[in-house]
């Protein structure tokens, strides 16, 4: 898979030319169409949009249910949100997803360094604790939620989060390890570092409903 470092003008193809090659008309055709006419380098973009043309009469509904959970007000906020798609992405090693949303919750926060740190060692990163004992569990909730059980709400309760929160965690983690999957087996490519920033600056305005 192309890094986001080495992502070009001349990006590879995804793994199911039947999709790629097959988008229908929707608003996301639209932006394949605008992308690949810019001459400035519109072979590089974001290769999802294939995916969600594919079939938009169903992945409208996906993209509704993301804007709502990631974007509308919800018990935590935002840039927590965007940092828990981060993080699960980073455990699920989808380089699409954790750059793209690292790239958002950097925007959300004004902080890159400080989402990369999570990235890197969740432990030694510069957050709340209560931050990071829900994203303790987001890491359960990824790698082993059959293991979850009553008790692990505990450590959640002590450090002030509620239900409607640790919902919310969940929801998120869930709906990313989703997204992680059909990224990874698909094979939709990151793109360059500027290229996600750019979208990330229109997501943390605008969320992701097209």
């Amino acid at each position: 898979m192309a890094t986001a470092e080495t992502a070009s003008a001349t990006m590879e193809p995804i793994y199911l030319p039947g999709v790629e090659n097959n988008p229908q008309p929707s608003p996301y055709l639209d932006l394949i169409n605008a992308a690949k006419a810019n001459p400035e380098g519109g072979q590089e973009y974001w290769q999802i949009w294939h995916l969600l043309a594919f079939r938009p009469e169903m992945t409208i509904h996906l993209g509704r249910f993301t804007h709502a959970v990631m974007y509308e007000p919800g018990p935590i906020p935002s840039s927590l949100r965007e940092l828990i798609a981060t993080y699960t992405s980073s455990l699920n090693e989808c380089q699409f997803c954790m750059r793209s949303h690292a790239a958002v919750t950097a925007q959300l926060l004004n902080d890159p360094a400080l989402v990369q740190a999570v990235i890197d060692d969740l432990e030694t990163a510069p957050i709340l604790d209560s931050e990071k004992a829900l994203l303790r569990f987001v890491r359960k909730v990824t790698l082993e939620s059959c293991k979850i059980t009553r008790e692990d709400m505990q450590p959640l309760y002590a450090h002030g989060w509620e239900d409607a929160a640790i919902y919310y965690a969940i929801t998120v983690s869930a709906l990313f390890n989703f997204y992680n999957r059909w990224i990874n087996s698909t094979g939709v490519h990151p793109v360059s570092a500027e290229n996600h920033a750019l979208h990330a600056a229109k997501i943390a305005t605008r969320g992701y409903v097209r």
